[in-house]
């Protein structure tokens, strides 16, 4: 039994508003909901095919209304987020078209691949509905709608990829509906995007996991490797932890990019091994020269589409009681801490305790606190 609309949440006449619709009310969807809600003039109604979803999106009202039928939920909308995992999109975009969408009605996405997006879209997306590709480059290592923010693209990039036939007056609604995300709104072509985000995003992501199943193969037969795995190692590979079956669909949907990128990166690291074999310290010494002058250029803390870290680490001393001391005096200055960690071993920083915050804000306010009494690193 689908939960409707009207059993929630009584809709008023439609023309009076800006329907926007969400599919998919997660970290990403929810977090578009919060920028667009309470907006004036603006309404917005989230979709999940899950009966528990669709009453938790109202309990934290992240969303105006709620249902578990589709076409209730796309019924006279003027925008529809489609907001779930890439290797869903293809079958939602079919339903969409059997179903009456409102005419000039824009139907966009939030998946880290566009081309075979775009191509899905183009077979399906009915005469008189525009679809436009989206990628905000911003997330975090949290997910579901306990996650949202109204804050999480803000002054990210957020990548659009219009079709050739998509009317300017369209594409110009839908990124004045974005100004509201306070997002760096860019537009490119599909190819382009998928080959960027393939080697800055997909690319790390597949080196990180790789490299982490390499040490867990050696670990097997010597468990010194994991116990000797602490600090850099862990910070480093982090995003070998990600969700398998997002980055299943991710790097399926983006194959030819990615088969391409990674006969790249073995020639890259046949090139190690050749200056390794030759003892050719002053190419290796080339190569991180040319690495580091690059990386050094980059902003340190502008959002992009590898989440960003924010976590400190501080020397203090071994005293009973500093840990909840250092909390206490966040807490007290209004600064949100999400973790504390202890690290016994840390080769590359000597600080004993790694703070963690969800926002830079926090972050940046708990240097600024804590510096002047103690050794912060970052």
């Amino acid at each position: 039994m689908n939960i409707g609309i009207t059993e929630i949440n009584k809709s008023t006449d439609s023309s009076a508003f800006t329907k926007i619709t969400i599919i998919g009310v997660g970290l990403m969807g929810g977090s578009l909901a919060l920028c667009f809600k309470g907006k004036p003039g603006v309404k917005i109604c989230g979709f999940s095919p899950n009966p528990d979803s669709v009453n938790k999106y109202l309990q934290r009202e992240v969303v105006d209304e709620a249902t578990t039928s589709l076409s209730e939920a796309v019924e006279g909308a003027d925008f529809i987020f489609l907001c779930v995992p890439v290797g869903r999109l293809d079958e939602y975009l079919e339903r969409l078209q059997c179903l009456p969408l409102k005419p000039g009605a824009i139907v966009t996405d939030v998946g880290s691949t566009k081309a075979s997006v775009m191509s899905s879209a183009r077979k399906w997306i009915p005469d008189g509905v525009h679809f436009i590709g989206g990628h905000p480059m911003a997330g975090s290592e949290r997910s579901g709608v306990e996650a949202a923010s109204s804050y999480l693209y803000e002054n990210a990039f957020y990548v659009l990829t219009p079709m050739d036939s998509t009317p300017s007056e369209a594409y110009e609604r839908l990124t004045g509906l974005l100004s509201h995300t306070r997002a760096q709104i860019v537009q490119m072509d599909p190819v382009q995007h998928d080959q960027i985000v393939g080697a800055i995003s997909h690319l790390p992501h597949i080196i990180a996991v790789a490299l982490v199943n390499q040490v867990v193969d050696y670990n097997e037969a010597n468990t010194l490797y994991e116990n000797l795995a602490a600090g850099g190692f862990r910070d480093f590979t982090r995003i070998a932890a990600g969700d398998p079956v997002m980055w299943r669909d991710i790097l399926v949907n983006n194959r030819d990019v990615m088969l391409e990128l990674l006969r790249d990166w073995n020639e890259r690291m046949e090139q190690f091994v050749q200056m390794l074999e030759q003892a050719d310290g002053q190419s290796i010494e080339q190569a991180f020269q040319r690495a580091g002058h690059f990386r050094n250029k980059l902003p340190e803390r502008r959002k992009g589409v590898l989440v960003a870290t924010y976590d400190l680490y501080v020397d203090v001393p071994d005293h009973p009681g500093i840990v909840g001391k250092l909390a206490t005096r966040l807490g007290e200055a209004g600064i949100n801490l999400s973790n504390i960690q202890i690290l016994e071993s840390r080769a590359d920083a000597p600080g004993i305790l790694r703070l963690s915050f969800r926002d830079e804000q926090h972050f940046e306010r708990a240097v600024q606190l804590l510096k002047p009494e103690y050794s912060v690193h970052v």
